[in-house]
């Protein structure tokens, strides 16, 4: 029976360890990409060269992504999430505890925060995004046409502030979505970080301000 009992705690452990290998090998490759798209464009970029940079066989990279455009996707997808969790937007936690604040300031905050980390991650790679896309119609079709998922994460965020006691009781969830998808925008975050020179954190500042006056009552 201890045999037996062994055999299983072994088999049960190997596919976890494989697991972890597959999974920081993926990690490896992704940010080496990501480095030389950024660096040096999608377009002239090679696998070799991201197999060079990750340390892997350029075989590794095609077993695990299939092509370079499935890889760019993966890029663009890990960069908004953080992670490579297949866990929605709206589905993280720091989405679900901004929303769950019992203030529409409180809310505000929060939810600055949050996409403060992700335009960290996405913003530098929109100029590339916009590239590979116009010059590689298979890129673009990755996105299809209909609502912006940005949009629709920002339309919920809405929907859990405007009925909140300090919210302003002349916007509604409409043109709370509109403000929200507007000032949190990667090209307005762009001009702010990259083109004037603010920091992050100057940038979250002024963008919670902006919010907290548009969407929140005045305190009496």
């Amino acid at each position: 029976m201890d045999e037996v009992k062994g055999c299983d705690e072994k088999s049960t452990k190997r596919p976890d360890k494989r697991a972890e290998r597959s999974r920081r090998t993926r990690e490896k490759i992704v940010a080496a990409a990501r480095d030389l798209f950024v660096s040096q464009g999608y377009g002239a970029t090679s696998l070799q060269e991201v197999a060079d940079r990750a340390g892997v066989a350029v075989q590794t990279v095609y077993f695990v992504f299939g092509n370079k455009r499935a890889l760019f996707k993966d890029i663009v997808d890990t960069s908004i999430a953080g992670d490579t969790e297949p866990v929605a937007t709206m589905q993280r936690e720091w989405f679900r505890a901004a929303c769950a604040e019992p203030t529409a300031v409180g809310q505000v905050r929060a939810h600055v925060r949050g996409v403060r980390d992700i335009l960290g991650r996405v913003a530098p790679i929109m100029p590339l995004i916009a590239a590979a896309a116009a010059t590689d119609p298979e890129i673009a079709a990755q996105w299809p046409a209909g609502p912006d998922p940005r949009y629709t994460v920002q339309r919920a965020a809405a929907e859990a502030l405007v009925p909140k006691p300090d919210a302003r009781t002349d916007i509604d969830t409409a043109r709370a979505a509109d403000l929200l998808y507007a000032l949190l925008s990667p090209e307005l975050y762009l001009v702010f970080v990259r083109d004037r020179g603010w920091s992050p954190e100057a940038w979250e500042e002024w963008a919670c301000a902006a919010l907290t006056a548009e969407l929140c009552r005045r305190p009496d």
